[in-house]
């Protein structure tokens, strides 16, 4: 799942994002509407965690913009306001889910996936499986042949992506680009690390493939 987190307190948003991507999460970072907006002009995000009170242009604003453009991303709106006026309000903008601050992390964590499955993006189904591996895409759990797997979130995510695949190839710039933030170096060896590791766990027979200069399938 791909998150923007639009929040202007520098170390709330570095801490949002570190604990977000320890959970798997594909996740980038704008301090104020006016960058949100951009961002999401270039790129397609599944959840927009976007606070209300932002400088320049506020919370709502975007909130606006981005549901009059059509733009598909969910949107969960965050607040120092927690009374059931501003809840309202801030539905009515055109957010999908408000949460006031502070916050529990777990809540957050639960709410961003509820949502993720929601979107456009998210809509593939709660279990994917073939070849005997399954994969639990709510719980984010694995297994083999009723083999629990302990996977890590990147790993997670390679598979989740390959078994949505149905085994058609999955391009190495389509993992990178799906788990991967766009600070990432395109030379880095991650994906296939990360493939390798997971071919791995998974044990024999081998059930991922590579296409050279292309790619992986399952």
């Amino acid at each position: 799942m791909r998150v923007l987190i639009v929040e202007d307190e520098v170390d709330l948003a570095a801490m949002l994002a570190e604990g977000l991507r320890a959970e798997g999460m594909v996740c980038e970072v704008a301090h104020d509407g006016a960058r949100a907006l951009e961002m999401t002009a270039a790129a397609e995000y599944d959840v927009l965690l976007l606070d209300r009170n932002l400088p320049t242009l506020s919370g709502d604003a975007v909130c606006r913009a981005l549901n009059a453009a059509g733009y598909p991303a969910r949107i969960l709106m965050l607040t120092a306001a927690g009374a059931l006026a501003d809840l309202v309000d801030g539905l009515g903008q055109g957010a999908d889910d408000y949460l006031a601050k502070p916050f529990s992390y777990l809540e957050l964590i639960a709410r961003l996936r509820a949502l993720g499955r929601r979107s456009p993006a998210g809509s593939s189904p709660t279990v994917l499986s073939r070849h005997g591996v399954s994969l639990d895409t709510v719980r984010r759990v694995a297994e083999r042949d009723g083999r629990p797997l302990k996977l890590t979130p990147k790993e997670l995510g390679v598979l989740e992506l390959l078994l949505a695949a149905d085994g058609a190839p999955m391009p190495t710039e389509q993992l990178r680009d799906s788990l991967w933030d766009a600070a990432l170096d395109p030379a880095t060896t991650a994906v296939r690390v990360t493939v390798h590791s997971l071919r791995r766990k998974l044990g024999d027979p081998p059930l991922i493939t590579t296409d050279p200069g292309y790619g992986y399938r399952l």
